[in-house]
């Protein structure tokens, strides 16, 4: 596994936690892949009851790695289908997180933003920190929305608050998503 995601389990209970704090635990290839392989490992281990998802450091998950993305070194491929098509196969990330046969929970600390508020809106449940904020960011960088966001944001807040999150991309902090409906409660860090 990836040392960008580190798997630890005990008492039923799986924890994924991105491991890129220095990223503010941005998207990485090595990281999706190692969730690729994890989440559907976890799906059929019958040792394990609970998928937690988190993020190592002060934040949660920054999204995709803009830096990465503008040098040209996250997507693999020559030609822009190429590219599109390997970001497709690891937005199943967000799938497996959504349809596994077992309970799945974001445990956000810090930022959420874009594809890392979707993989936590991909989860059954979110328990939020105190710290926790969340935005879609997608506009901020002059991307449209990926990883299911908003597909799972429509269904939480509805349109015309989806709409509004992704046009305007602004952060909500966590008593406003408590509020929204985006988390189901809120914790000390």
């Amino acid at each position: 596994m990836s040392q960008d995601l580190v798997e630890t389990t005990g008492d039923g209970v799986a924890v994924l936690t991105m491991n890129r704090p220095d990223r503010l635990n941005a998207l990485s290839g090595p990281m999706l892949d190692a969730m690729l392989e994890a989440l559907p490992r976890l799906a059929a281990d019958p040792n394990v009851g609970v998928v937690v998802l988190t993020g190592a450091g002060r934040g949660f998950c920054a999204g995709g790695d803009v830096k990465a993305m503008a040098e040209g070194s996250e997507m693999a491929g020559d030609t822009l289908e190429e590219r599109a098509q390997g970001l497709r196969s690891k937005m199943e990330t967000s799938r497996w997180l959504h349809e596994m046969p077992k309970p799945t929970i974001a445990m956000v600390r810090g930022a959420a933003a874009g594809a890392g508020l979707s993989l936590a809106l991909a989860c059954d449940l979110r328990v939020a920190g105190d710290s926790a904020r969340f935005g879609t960011a997608f506009a901020r960088v002059g991307y449209s929305g990926d990883f299911g966001g908003s597909f799972y944001l429509t269904r939480l807040v509805g349109t015309a608050k989806a709409r509004e999150l992704y046009f305007t991309a602004e952060m909500v902090d966590a008593q406003q998503a408590l509020a929204l409906g985006l988390v189901n409660r809120v914790v000390p860090d």
